[in-house]
């Protein structure tokens, strides 16, 4: 299985405000279809209710949702877990792609392979964080620059110590 975390995030590792994304950035939302159409995409329940509904489930994806919530109503074919653990083993031939939040982001970042990170060339006044990206862990391996962002690939250095 590959397993990957996927965030645009600001200078301060902000990643949201108020249960939506603190900018518009087209490019990064593209980036975003690019690198997860055909993959799972795992998601906890705070990330999936801030989809807007004319996108859920996202298109030409498996949509994976983690609550802990028995009740949940989602559309047909959304899987709903109550656990990580649940939702990697159900999952564990496929490409696997953490869309947040910021949760699901602790708690999984440690078991990731590649961070794939827009990073937001500004400070946000947020209430939802990203994990800190520790480079003794990580190895910046690609790094394309646009204008106030760039698509920044980290892989784990030493991948036998997840």
């Amino acid at each position: 299985m590959s397993f990957s975390l996927i965030a645009a995030v600001s200078q301060n590792n902000c990643i949201g405000k108020k249960g939506a994304l603190p900018w518009y950035l087209p490019e990064d939302l593209k980036h975003f279809k690019k690198l997860t159409a055909g993959k799972v995409v795992l998601m906890g329940r705070k990330t999936w209710d801030s989809l807007p509904e004319k996108f859920k489930p996202l298109p030409n994806r498996v949509n994976v949702v983690i609550t802990r919530q028995t009740d949940l109503v989602v559309p047909t074919g959304v899987e709903v877990y109550h656990t990580i653990d649940e939702a990697l083993a159900a999952h564990q031939n496929d490409a696997v792609m953490v869309i947040g939040g910021a949760e699901i982001y602790r708690q999984t970042i440690d078991r990731a392979d590649t961070l794939f990170i827009t990073a937001v060339h500004q400070k946000i006044d947020g209430d939802v964080f990203f994990p800190v990206i520790d480079p003794a862990v990580w190895q910046e391996t690609e790094r394309e620059e646009h204008e106030g962002f760039a698509f920044v690939t980290y892989q784990r250095i030493n991948p036998k110590l997840k």
